[in-house]
């Protein structure tokens, strides 16, 4: 029988005095392009709300499904807070770090300070508040799924403006993940803004480029700070 997400590890902590209890979730961490997204949700708690039982990890749900709950838990939360890294500092720092410096920027710009975090997968050594990592958070936690609806619609959104900005790409489509288009649309145009030029699919896409300059006019990294582990591998396009 398939597990959703739910209330257990909330309960738990609920039980161990624990009253304002946010879950965290990034997207676009393996993305060749745009910025990782993170969401931060403060469920209300106890609560039995009816689009509770519909909440489900961001990737299993279509893109209706989502913008219909990221609106609910956007009005029925009790505070929800997003944070976002640009291409440029991913390159600079690396993904990972980038990653959780989303997640401290979600949590920064909650209304309200949370007493417990939950986390999908990593945990925030440079944060105080008590905390806890949890794999597969986002398809057991509630709190934490939530978080990636918040995170990925976000992101989307923004994918697709970037769209309108550097056409030719297919932002719109593939939001940024290294499709077969993406790539050969890649290799054509060359890298734009807000490609992430230190990810080795970007950099062989422009060293695969017969001549000219590039389309952002940066140049070629020549050293790479990607660390493929650090990618979420199993993030799929919606």
């Amino acid at each position: 029988m398939p597990q959703f997400p739910n209330l257990d590890e909330e309960d738990k902590l609920k039980s161990q005095g624990y009253e304002l209890i946010a879950g965290i979730d990034e997207v676009g961490r393996g993305a060749l392009a745009g910025p990782v997204v993170a969401g931060a949700v403060i469920l209300p708690h106890p609560a039995n709300l009816p689009w509770f039982k519909l909440v489900r990890d961001s990737k299993e749900l279509n893109s209706g499904k989502r913008e219909s709950l990221f609106d609910l838990i956007s009005k029925e939360a009790i505070a929800v807070g997003t944070g976002i890294v640009p291409s440029q500092v991913i390159d600079s720092v690396n993904i990972l770090k980038a990653t959780k410096l989303a997640m401290m920027q979600a949590v920064e710009k909650l209304p309200k300070q949370p007493n417990f975090l939950l986390i999908d997968r990593v945990t925030l050594s440079q944060c105080s508040i008590p905390q806890k990592g949890i794999t597969r958070g986002d398809k057991l936690c509630l709190s934490i799924a939530c978080a990636s609806i918040i995170a990925k619609v976000t992101r989307d959104r923004m994918m697709e403006e970037f769209d309108q900005i550097y056409p030719g790409y297919g932002f719109a489509q593939h939001k940024g993940y290294g499709t077969q288009k993406h790539i050969s649309c890649l290799r054509k145009l060359g890298p734009s803004p807000i490609h992430r030029l230190y990810f080795a699919p970007v950099r062989n896409a422009i060293a695969s480029q017969s001549s000219g300059p590039l389309a952002s006019g940066q140049p070629v990294p020549t050293t790479s700070l990607f660390n493929p582990t650090c990618v979420d591998t199993d993030e799929s396009i919606h």
